[in-house]
């Protein structure tokens, strides 16, 4: 019986793995697989399951899913790559969600960097916002648990909850622990908003590139182009990513459709496989108006790849602090049983071929945000993009 049970899962793992990572398409549906673990010996895996079985009091509660689900977790974490991650069926539940527009939890993205788990936006308006987090502070606890050793899945597995429960959050801002009830809400994802700020300049603010941003996008840069503003600060603060497709066209809006706003690479060092990304059927409402763009350590992925378009298109000025530096992008691959896996495929570069991933977005302006500032509820860098754009010839 034991034999049974480890050869059964051996099998479903290779014949898994094998179907997705090796199927060639031919003709209608036909599929031909190869089996990449033809030349690997799995007697090892076969021997540490019996030693678990025979010996680990908690090994015989697992089921066969949960120790599926752990080999390919193990598997996918020799990447060492944060942003490739298997996702068992209740966290793909999470994950689609979280894309939606609408989930339940805290409302901040997280992310690592430099070996840490980072805060890489709280979302404004919600109860990390509310509650005091900000962009780079390092988490350090969850419920009293360390996250030394959680994947990044695992921690918003953890962050998130119902509606009405509290987590503890433990962050470490610059050198000083601070700890956060927080009380978990339904989370709206912000949209697009915007208005006129003295009296002729459009504040754009784009809080996170979801599904129904684009089409909300659209209808501004209408609202936009019919009043009297003359000038765009696009404000890409606390904007941690979202759809790629989305971002790429939100750029479009202001460089055209013929103008290419990010290339991607399957090498962080570029020249492999390289393709130039263009908007798609997107008239250019704002390309013949003066931009300023404000970003902060919270901007990530789309956000970067909008801001490095218009730097390097329409030589847009940047106001704020560096972005946080997630240049790659993760394609989600559906697997059988409802689970799902996001894999690292390609890397982003500027219009110019410089590297966003690790390095972030340079902003021409550095203006810091301090404490004084947020509680006499002051905007030092949105003044500072006013005032850059009042200097051009509108």
């Amino acid at each position: 019986m034991r034999f049974s049970k480890i050869t059964k899962i051996l099998l479903v793992i290779v014949c898994g793995v094998v179907i997705f990572t090796a199927g060639f398409y031919f003709g209608k549906g036909q599929k031909v697989f190869i089996d990449p673990f033809e030349e690997i010996d799995l007697s090892l895996l076969s021997e540490v399951y019996h030693l678990l079985e025979e010996n680990h009091p908690e090994f015989q509660k697992l089921s066969e899913e949960e120790i599926v689900f752990g080999i390919i977790e193990g598997m996918v974490g020799t990447l060492d790559d944060p942003h490739t991650v298997f996702l068992n069926p209740e966290r793909s539940k999470i994950f689609l969600e979280d894309v939606s527009g609408e989930f339940e939890g805290v409302g901040m993205e997280i992310g690592f960097r430099e070996g840490s788990l980072q805060v890489i936006s709280p979302l404004e308006g919600t109860p990390a916002d509310k509650a005091g987090l900000r962009a780079g502070d390092i988490i350090l606890n969850v419920d009293g648990e360390s996250v030394k050793n959680f994947t990044l899945e695992e921690a918003v597995h953890r962050i998130r909850g119902p509606r009405g429960e509290e987590v503890l959050i433990e962050i470490m801002r610059n050198g000083k622990k601070k700890e956060f009830s927080i009380i978990r809400d339904t989370i709206k994802l912000p949209s697009v908003e915007w208005d006129l700020v003295k009296d002729n300049i459009a504040h754009i603010r784009v809080s996170h590139f979801h599904e129904n941003v684009g089409s909300d996008f659209m209808r501004i840069a209408e609202d936009v182009s019919e009043s009297k503003a003359e000038g765009v600060i696009l404000d890409l603060r606390r904007n941690p990513g979202g759809i790629f497709e989305i971002a790429v066209n939100i750029a479009g809006h202001f460089v055209g459709t013929n103008e290419t706003v990010v290339i991607e690479s399957s090498s962080r060092e570029g020249g492999i496989d390289e393709r130039e990304i263009k908007a798609r059927n997107i008239l250019p409402a704002f390309k013949d108006r003066p931009v300023v763009v404000i970003i902060d350590e919270g901007s990530a992925s789309g956000s970067e790849i909008v801001a490095g378009a218009l730097r390097d298109l329409i030589d847009a000025p940047i106001v704020g602090k560096q972005s946080f530096g997630k240049g790659s992008i993760q394609r989600l691959h559906n697997l059988s049983g409802g689970s799902l896996i996001k894999i690292t495929e390609k890397y982003f570069f500027t219009p110019k071929g410089d590297l966003i991933d690790g390095k972030g977005i340079d902003v021409d302006f550095e203006v810091e945000i301090t404490e004084e500032d947020f509680e006499a509820e002051r905007d030092p860098q949105l003044e500072k993009a006013i005032e850059i754009m009042k200097k051009k010839e509108m």
